[in-house]
């Protein structure tokens, strides 16, 4: 799946070295036997598998991130990813050293369900919203590959 805005799908080259290098592991490795943590694929590439249990769409939050894109692969499980645009968003906190700035709750977004094998781009122009329950809470294993821009 590749989600974006017209205005910024040719800005980004979702298919260059780094991108391949991402898809080609995720492909190729068997995420649910590894454990959590940070996986080198290559410079400016890392893959952090997570194992948590989805929460209500009421803890959750919308973030983004200015030096990365988020590749979310979901390995094992299931959960609704929620997306909007980040422009026009409100900031309620920004931690520099994570690269990550959350937002208060936009009165207009979406979500797609990501189900075992699925996984969506994120490009810093995106905001999302991971980790939430689809129908109730479920464990998820799911892999998010940091590209560096």
């Amino acid at each position: 799946m590749f989600f974006s805005n017209v205005s910024i799908a040719e800005k980004y080259n979702y298919l260059d070295e780094k991108f391949q290098a991402a898809y080609k592991w995720l492909a190729e490795t068997d995420i649910k036997s590894l454990e959590a943590g940070a996986y080198p694929i290559m410079e400016g590439v890392t893959a952090n598998v997570q194992k948590y249990t989805s929460i209500p769409l009421s803890e959750g939050k919308f973030e983004t991130h200015e030096k990365f894109f988020d590749i979310q692969y979901v390995a094992a499980g299931k959960e609704q990813f929620g997306f909007c645009k980040r422009e026009g968003l409100e900031v309620a906190e920004r931690i520099e050293a994570n690269d990550l700035i959350f937002y208060k709750e936009p009165k207009l977004s979406g979500t797609v369900l990501l189900e075992e094998g699925d996984l969506i781009v994120v490009a810093p122009e995106d905001a999302h919203k991971p980790r939430i329950q689809a129908d109730g809470p479920e464990d998820v294993v799911k892999v998010v590959v940091k590209v560096a821009l």
